[in-house]
Order: C-alpha cells, then structure tokens, then sequence
C-alpha cells in the first residue's frame, strides 16, 4: 500500500514521510483501521532502518494514529464477536490474542481444548479483511470449522486430499480471486499446490493449529510442520500460533521454528472447572475389585443419549469395547487406524451427527472434531503423556457444561505403553512421559492442581472438580452395584433444565434443522445455548438475539423455528 523507501536518500525519506501519515491518517478517518494498522507496520519498519528521518512531529503523529488505530480494531472486534458469532463477551485470553494479530504482531497462544482457539483468527480474518491462512493438521477439524463458518455468514473453503481434482481447482481460482476470508489446508498441501495459490493473494494473517506439531519437544511431533518456517519471511504477515499442549520448551521451540519476529505470548489457564475428573486403578486394590469392562458398560449405560469418547490402549480393544457396549443397547462404533478409511469416515461422521453416542477408539480420534457437545471421555487404559492425557480429556464439556472424565489405570498399562514405545531413540523420554502419567493418577493430590502443575501453573485445590477434592465415587456401587451409582455429577440448575421437556423439544428442532442442512446439530446451536433459551424463554427475535450464540446470521435462519417450539413449550406446560 505504501510506497517501498528502503532505497530513498534521507531527504527523499523525509519529503515523503509526511504524506504516507497522512495516507493513513486517511484511512482511519474512514474507518479502514485494518488498512491503517497495516500503513503502520510499513512505518515501523521505516523507522527500524531509518530513524533519523522521523522528526518529534512525526512520531507524536505515529503515536496518535496508533492509538486510534486500536482503538478502532478493538471497537471492530467486539461489534464482530456480537454481530458474527452472537457473543457478548470474549471468554479469557481471546481478546489478548485477537490484539496483537489485529495489530500486526506475532503471538503464541496456549489455551485449554473449549477456551474458544479458533474464534481467535475466524474474528481475525473478519476484521482485517483479505484472506487469513489456516494451517491444520487434520481434514476432520477443517471441514467441521467451514461448516460452522458458513452457517456464520462467512465465506470459508479448505484444500486437502478429501476433494477432487476439478473441486480443487475451482477453489484455487476462487482463491486467487480473493473470494474466501479464510482457506484452511494441511502443512503437506503448503508445500503442493496451496502454497504457489497464495502468491496472488492478499494475505492477511497466518494461523498455525495444533502448532506443537511443529515441535520435536511436543507429544505429536509432524515433520511436514517444519517447512512452515518460510510462511513468515515469504509474506511478511502476522502469524498466529496455537495449541492447547505446551511447556515452556515447546513454546520456546515453536517460536524458533516458527521463524516469529518478537512474539506475544498468552498462555491461558488449564484448569477446566466444568471438568469432573476420576481414576480408578484396575484390579484389586484395599478389599476392591475394578472390573473395567463393566465398569464403562455402567457408566455409558448411565449416560444413555449422551456423547461420550472411549479411548483404548488398542485396536482389539477399541473393537471389543464397541461390541460389549453395543450388547447393552448403546450406539457406539470403534475408530482406529486399521480400520480403511471409508469405516472410519463412516464411524466419525454418525458420531459427529449424533447417529451413534459413543466411539470406542485408539488415541487418534477427536483431533480438531469441534464437537461441543461432548458429556464424557473414559480412558480403557492409561494415556501415554499427561499432555496426551489432557488433550483428550479437553474434548468434553467443550460448551461449559459439566462432563466427566473417567481414567482407568495399572502398572500393566505402564509396562505395555514402554513395550509399545521401545524403538527408536526417543525411549527414554517416553518412558519418563509415561512414568509421569503413572504417578499423577497415584497421587493424592487435587486432580486439577496437579495437571495444570504440569504446565507451569500453580492453583489451590479445585474443592469441586474431581475425586480427590470431593470424595465422590461414581462406581461407589462396585462394578456389579447399581447403574445409579454411575449417573453424571452434573450441577443442579443444569440438570433441572435437562430434564425439561422444552429442552428436549428444542433438541428435536435443532436435530432436524441439521438434518435439513447437512451439518452436525452443534452447528446449529451447541446444547450450552439451548439451555440458555430453556432458562430465559424468549418471545420475540430481540429476546432470542440476546442469548449467547445467537447472532444475526442464525436468528434470520433459525430463530421462527426456535422460538415456535419455545412458545409451544410454555403453551403445553
């Protein structure tokens, strides 16, 4: 936008300096702040190389317009949050986050599995205008996140082996044509096809998902990540990484490898209160017998309808999991790599749909599935990593509504997990990893304390959230008791809207609306708005418009329905 002065005697520098301020002065005065921070990063650069040529006037000028300039994307921002998304308030660490992206720094971002990561560069993207890059590492989280976009209003696309060859090129060309806010595309795909498409486009920020990928440090370790270096010098836009996992290490390796110029950093809180977290030890153990078959049997017995994750040590388990359960009436299918890949398409998209409640898998299931709506994950077997422990377990409750997370755990499992690792020269590190997750499910401390210690965060007991802080037994009955004694510890007020029929009713609605769409029912509205309309029973679209996770793109596709179920409810009752 600004003219290049790299070149320019300091005279020339300074003939020319007053009119790029005023060039940006002009475009806040029209409310293009997007376009005025980006003048703003030119004159940053201008200044770093060439100082002299800013005189007091200049920089008091620069300062002025800084200042404007973010307070106008700020301004921006929230009306965006309210107008696009339906939200009235960031949840922590998102507005530190979009910040720094809308003002053209650098960041890494560290926040939980629900702390609401992608609403970071989706809001990104509709502020500065052009088009926003995003790098993700799995197909599932790019075709769920364009879906959700679409029903947003906005116009998103992704590029990966999932699509044929004509589709492919029509979304290049639309591409290069500037017709998409956001392309998602795997680090393979940068280095094909993608990456020569985005020369002719105006790119506008760079988000790197699951970016401790890119670390050899980090629990999923992806070579393809290490070739994102070049991102950042090639365009010379923001780039934005995020993760749910990382130490200190890992983030120091990501900024490394990332190539980050001086990035912000905001790690936010670990600790999940909405989380109910409860290990069990397999085995005999002080007069008690966990038999761990019967045990899940009970426990999503309990849960009947709701969703819920199995994770198992291995495929053969995840099979005969899926079975037993299927024995006891429950829907549910198996996920694991030796299944073909139509098989496990097939069990991911009924599970994503609602059309079975329960996956029994390996450790591969539920990267970048944005299913909010999640009410429980069982571990069969003890994970690997506490990183990978807690991965997993982030994929409940990401809606905020209280889920379980239920561990089984041995010595066996420790043994079988170093057997399995053995190879190659990363055998130590493993088996420390491994040992660690062994001894936090021994400890006496608070489950949460201890996780988010893990990480470099110190906090008091949870007093609420897990087994050892209150004493709840959700197997209290032995694995032969009554299935009561495996029910949800789910709060009171949530409960009570539960098990209200208008909740069940909006269900339905939502469930159809879906169908109609052919998108999950969580994209409609996650089940923490539907329950929000249960409690405050709107009238009219202002009053619907009100609850969180309406906005104005839904209400007008949605709202008649919802609000006519919600008026037969009262008439009912």
């Amino acid at each position: 936008m600004l003219a290049s002065v790299t070149a320019m005697s300091e005279a020339t520098v300074s003939e020319n300096l007053s009119g790029q301020i005023e060039q940006v002065q002009s475009l806040v005065e029209a409310g293009d702040f997007a376009g005025g921070a980006e003048g703003l990063a030119g004159l940053r650069k201008l200044w770093a190389s060439r100082p002299l040529s800013f005189d007091q006037g200049s920089l008091e000028s620069l300062k002025e317009l800084a200042l404007a300039v973010e307070h106008g994307l700020r301004s921006r921002a929230h009306s965006v949050l309210q107008d696009t998304f339906g939200y009235s308030e960031f949840r922590p660490g998102q507005s530190e986050i979009i910040d720094s992206v809308l003002t053209g720094q650098d960041c890494i971002g560290i926040m939980p599995t629900g702390a609401g990561k992608s609403l970071t560069y989706q809001l990104a993207a509709r502020v500065l205008g052009g088009t926003t890059l995003v790098v993700s590492p799995l197909i599932a989280l790019m075709k769920d996140q364009v879906d959700g976009l679409h029903e947003l209003g906005m116009r998103a696309t992704f590029l990966n082996s999932s699509i044929d060859a004509a589709e492919r090129a029509d979304r290049v060309a639309r591409l290069r044509n500037g017709e998409y806010e956001l392309v998602y595309a795997a680090p393979e795909g940068i280095e094909a096809s993608v990456g020569s498409a985005l020369g002719s486009v105006h790119l506008s920020l760079i988000a790197v998902d699951e970016a401790h990928c890119i670390s050899q440090w980090g629990h999923d370790f992806r070579p393809a990540y290490r070739n994102l270096r070049d991102l950042k010098p090639r365009f010379g836009v923001p780039v934005l990484a995020l993760t749910a996992t990382a130490t200190e290490a890992v983030t120091e390796d990501i900024a490394d490898q990332l190539g980050l110029v001086d990035p912000s950093s905001f790690r936010g809180s670990f600790f999940r209160p909405n989380l109910k977290i409860h290990a069990f030890k397999k085995g005999e153990h002080d007069g008690r017998r966990i038999k761990v078959r019967e045990s899940i049997g009970r426990l999503c017995v309990a849960r009947r309808g709701q969703s819920g994750i199995v994770y198992t040590m291995s495929r053969a388990a995840a099979e005969s999991t899926a079975e037993y359960l299927t024995t006891l009436g429950i829907k549910a299918l198996p996920y694991h790599a030796g299944m073909d890949s139509a098989a496990r398409t097939l069990a991911q998209d009924a599970f994503i749909h609602d059309d079975v409640d329960v996956v029994c898998a390996t450790v591969a299931f539920g990267m970048g599935i944005d299913k909010s709506n999640v009410r429980y994950v069982i571990h069969r077997d003890m994970p690997k990593s506490i990183e990978g422990y807690y991965q997993e377990i982030g994929r409940a409750g990401r809606d905020g509504i209280d889920s379980d997370c239920i561990l089984f755990y041995s010595w066996a499992d420790v043994l079988g997990l170093e057997r399995m690792t053995a190879r190659g020269g990363e055998s130590g590190r493993h088996q420390s990893q491994i040992r660690a997750m062994y001894n936090w499910a021994e400890s006496g401390r608070c489950r949460h304390q201890s996780t988010v210690a893990h990480f470099g965060e110190t906090m008091p007991r949870c007093e609420s959230s897990c087994d050892v802080c209150t004493g709840a037994d959700l197997l209290a009955g032995g694995s032969d008791g009554p299935l009561a004694t495996a029910a949800p510890a789910v709060s009171a007020a949530a409960d009570h809207l539960r098990a209200d029929p208008v909740f069940e009713r909006l269900r339905a609605v939502r469930r159809g609306l879906a169908d109609e769409r052919g998108v999950p029912a969580y994209v409609v509205f996650s089940d923490a708005t539907l329950l929000a309309m249960v409690a405050a029973n709107p009238t009219s679209e202002a009053e619907l418009l009100a609850i969180n996770g309406v906005g104005p793109t839904k209400l007008e596709a949605y709202g008649a329905a919802f609000l006519d179920a919600l008026a037969n409810g009262a008439a009912s009752d």
